[in-house]
């Protein structure tokens, strides 16, 4: 068991450079991916179940005792990220199904490894678990809503199916790994140690069969809309970190927000954009996948170098498999 904990901490550590990998793996060689396509969901789902096994309540105590910055920071990922990413399509002029793509990644929840990337910096974790955990609850109003209104141009947007398509692979699976945790602790509390390992493996599946059925697209286009990624990643950061400001929070919030309104669910994003909208639409989801846990670490090692203004954050330990989305 210690050797199984010792390579799943190993695979969360060096997550990025997992996805990179098997990333230009999927490019070189197409082939043996090919076939995996159609577990996209199924492989989401287990990383949503890992999320529910995790979920304490101690999470959500912030959003009763301090709910402003909450509010302010779910705002913030809900307007910042859909507006940053349909300018960046327009004035790009991105091919329909890009721009779709990636006003879709910029409409999906927070992403969970953005918990341990405010640990890092010095913000206020418990206020970025809330985060993640809001946003994906509201996920199935929010994300097919945006969509509805800021992609509707670029391609058909079904509101009900992508609705209950977020049910299915994101609520559902959250509460059955809630219900597992309350009837089985013990079990559950034994195997949190393993799971980053299992996130890890399920992402990155997730990302080597869009990329291998998108090679030839990668090569064409890759270059535009990894740009187009990384502008998106960098606004949210800056402004996530703004909004904060200018609504007076202090420097531990607004190292919280920004991470969290800059790094997106990207597995969620790939599973929806290649249900609803075509392969060549998960390719921006794809790209982020790599490039948040790139941007992340390095902002979070430079925050974490720099004082902040208030020294009594709420040290909360961070969920092993919150690390990896």
């Amino acid at each position: 068991m210690k050797v199984l904990d010792a390579i799943s901490a190993l695979a969360g550590k060096y997550f990025a450079i997992w996805v990179i990998l098997i990333s230009i793996i999927a490019f070189m060689f197409p082939e043996p991916f090919l076939g995996l396509g159609g577990y996209i969901t199924i492989l989401l789902g287990v990383v949503m179940f890992g999320m529910g096994l995790t979920l304490k309540a101690v999470d959500f105590k912030i959003i009763v005792t301090k709910p402003l910055p909450v509010i302010i920071g779910v705002c913030a990922q809900f307007i910042i990220m859909p507006l940053v990413a349909f300018s960046i399509a327009k004035i790009m002029n991105l091919p329909a199904e890009l721009a779709a793509g990636l006003v879709l990644l910029g409409c999906v929840p927070g992403g969970t490894a953005s918990n341990v990337m405010v640990y890092l910096a010095k913000g206020n974790v418990p206020l970025s678990i809330a985060m993640t955990s809001v946003s994906t609850l509201l996920a199935p109003i929010m994300t097919p809503l945006l969509l509805l209104w800021l992609a509707g141009q670029w391609m058909p947007v079904n509101f009900t199916a992508m609705f209950m398509s977020i049910i299915q692979v994101i609520i559902l699976p959250i509460i059955l790994g809630l219900i597992i945790k309350r009837f089985f602790p013990v079990t559950v509390e034994r195997s949190l140690t393993v799971l980053p390992l299992i996130s890890v493996a399920a992402i990155i599946t997730i990302v080597s069969a869009v990329v291998s059925g998108n090679a030839t697209t990668i090569a064409t286009s890759g270059v535009l809309i990894f740009t187009a990624v990384m502008l998106h990643n960098g606004f949210g950061l800056l402004l996530g970190y703004f909004a904060a400001k200018m609504s007076g929070l202090d420097e531990v919030n607004r190292r919280a927000i920004s991470i969290e309104v800059g790094m997106q669910n990207s597995g969620l994003g790939v599973t929806l954009a290649t249900a609803h909208f075509g392969p060549m639409a998960a390719l921006p989801s794809v790209l982020a996948a790599a490039w948040h846990n790139i941007s992340g670490p390095i902002l979070a090692t430079y925050w974490s170098k720099k004082s902040t203004d208030n020294n009594s954050i709420e040290e909360v330990p961070v969920h092993p498999v919150k690390t990896k989305i």
